[in-house]
């Protein structure tokens, strides 16, 4: 099985059009999301259609939850609060209930998902060797995806380190247990601006990894034509 993985869209429909149509030409069997489909970004309501459409799992992330008002925006940064109550306001019914279908976490045959991590699966940051170790203690299939960080990274349960997914990484399931981040693909944060996502290959045990840009200034341009904070603009050209 062939499964592409996507997450932390953030309603950059740009970035997702173009993650879809790499998607398309690797012709996976399914698609997996791992959450966040709103929030920073201009396009929620399609986006949010887009993976309804799409992904055949589907998990939600802090960001949804907060736009649902499930989680005390108190909790999130100003920017972040403020987007997400811009979203509330423009959220329709459709994308609304798909939202409020849909869990922080999923237990596959093959994998386990969760948007932040197995011990927290809204809230905890895998961004430690030492969290991924305990997140890996957490679970018990050979593969374990997160996302929320918006930063694409592995972690080996023999080695024991933590590295950045760049574009073009591959990871060699059938060697050991493995953690991994895809990468964001409406928010990067890893310092590479492009569009992240993966595929999983449960039958060559094998993970590629890949980055595509996208018109970034598009985005750019709607975000700010929406009021949202400038800097959520701003970030999306850096990938910080």
């Amino acid at each position: 099985m062939r499964v592409a993985v996507v997450s932390d869209i953030h309603g950059n429909l740009h970035a997702l059009e173009a993650v879809l149509r790499s998607v398309d030409a690797e012709k996976p069997d399914a698609i997996w999301c791992l959450g966040d489909l709103v929030g920073y970004g201009p396009r929620p309501n399609r986006c949010c259609a887009l993976v309804a459409e799409r992904a055949d799992v589907c998990l939600i992330g802090n960001h949804d939850l907060g736009v649902l008002g499930r989680i005390d925006l108190e909790d999130f940064s100003p920017d972040a609060a403020a987007a997400a109550r811009w979203t509330m306001e423009v959220l329709e019914d459709e994308p609304r209930r798909y939202l409020e279908s849909l869990a922080p976490q999923a237990v596959l045959e093959s994998a386990e998902l969760y948007h932040a991590s197995p011990r927290d699966p809204v809230w905890e940051y895998v961004l430690a060797p030492e969290i991924a170790f305990l997140s890996l203690e957490a679970t018990e299939k050979p593969l374990v995806l997160v996302g929320h960080s918006h930063v694409a990274l592995r972690f080996g349960a023999e080695q024991l380190a933590l590295a950045l997914n760049e574009d073009g990484t591959e990871v060699d399931l059938g060697s050991e247990r493995w953690l991994l981040n895809p990468g964001s693909v409406g928010q990067p944060r890893d310092g590479d601006p492009r569009a992240a996502y993966a595929i999983v290959d449960t039958k060559q045990h094998r993970v590629d990894l890949f980055r595509l840009p996208y018109p970034v200034e598009v985005t750019q341009s709607k975000i700010i034509d929406a009021g949202l904070p400038d800097v959520l603009a701003q970030r999306l050209a850096v990938g910080r």
